[in-house]
């Protein structure tokens, strides 16, 4: 029994000795594990280029749910979300399936939820998850209109309801222009996705859908105000470790949230690890808003590829749309 003993108390010790010894190594490893460099291109600026996702369950504005609180634990989100999951999934369907109504053009459906890509989880942001993108004003809301806009669009039919021509139709229903282009750069129902090259005289953005790429031209001069893009003019310079990039000379079909002509748009890229850039954007336009707005989200490390994107929706329907408002307006005279 003595025996026995001794070779349990030899065990127990040996035990203890690889307890501490493993303890140790842990120890160690977790000093001496390097902290996260930040890349840098050959210039010593920080390095954006790789394959970028935005998308996320965060909306644009706050919901009236989330009334005076910008942020959420990572409980209260995961039961926000967990609900928003099972919501989606009761309109899931296959490709031959159901459309949900209501995210379409009104009245007609749109795609299967099947194709959506919206992502799982809210945004998350300095280590909280955000219930709304806008993060200025605080209530997460975009500005009143000022009196000059609301009169710019009084008695102006919506574009997307404007059978008149085929020009009056909206600009992503023609395959035209996203807001995932920007700027601001904001996620949309699927292909969330952006490829960013550099170099130091110019930084691409290439978006996934509708393929844009967007040039900022760096340390540059705008362009004469008479001069005007789908995707405004893009000057870029670095402030520290930020990108910054300010857009203007927009032309007068871009209408960002019923944005004028003369909107202009500050973004900020910051990476501030191997996966992830915030992105932050502020939208300022005195003849549209009463007071600037700014977005801020995340842009996560997507492994790619960038894929090629068809639009061909608008080129197929638009010929039923104006006919079918032909034909109605027929109609109407013949019963005169």
């Amino acid at each position: 029994m003595l025996y026995l003993r001794q070779i349990a108390m030899t065990y127990q010790n040996l035990m203890r000795v690889w307890t501490i010894v493993l303890l140790a190594a842990t120890v160690l490893s977790a000093q001496n594990k390097a902290p996260w460099k930040m890349p840098r291109t050959a210039d010593g600026h920080p390095d954006l280029e790789g394959v970028w996702a935005n998308s996320t369950r965060t909306p644009l504005e706050r919901s009236p749910a989330f009334a005076g609180k910008a942020t959420l634990t990572d409980a209260e989100a995961k039961i926000w979300e967990q609900k928003d999951a099972e919501s989606w999934k009761e309109l899931d369907g296959t490709s031959d399936g159901p459309l949900h109504v209501g995210k379409g053009s009104a009245g007609t459906g749109a795609y299967n939820v099947l194709f959506y890509d919206m992502g799982s989880e809210l945004a998350r942001v300095d280590g909280v998850k955000r219930t709304s993108m806008i993060v200025d004003p605080p209530d997460g809301k975009i500005p009143a209109l000022t009196q000059q806009a609301r009169e710019r669009n009084r008695g102006a039919a919506p574009r997307g309801n404007n059978v008149d021509n085929v020009k009056n139709r909206g600009l992503s229903e023609r395959c035209l222009f996203v807001s995932m282009a920007g700027p601001p750069m904001l996620p949309t129902l699927y292909n969330n996705n952006y490829q960013i090259f550099q170099t130091p005289e110019a930084v691409v953005i290439m978006v996934e859908e509708i393929h844009d790429a967007r040039i900022i031209r760096m340390n540059a001069k705008h362009a004469p105000q008479s001069i005007r893009q789908w995707l405004g003019d893009s000057i870029g310079h670095w402030e520290g470790d930020t990108l910054v990039v300010e857009t203007a000379n927009f032309n007068d079909q871009t209408h960002i949230r019923g944005s004028s002509k003369d909107l202009k748009v500050t973004e900020r890229f910051t990476r501030y690890d191997v996966n992830n850039i915030v992105y932050k954007a502020t939208l300022d336009d005195p003849a549209t808003w009463t007071i600037p707005w700014t977005v801020e989200l995340p842009f996560v490390a997507a492994k790619g590829p960038i894929y090629e994107y068809a639009c061909h929706e608008g080129n197929y329907a638009i010929e039923d749309i104006l006919g079918g408002a032909r034909k109605i307006e027929a109609e109407a005279a013949a019963r005169k």
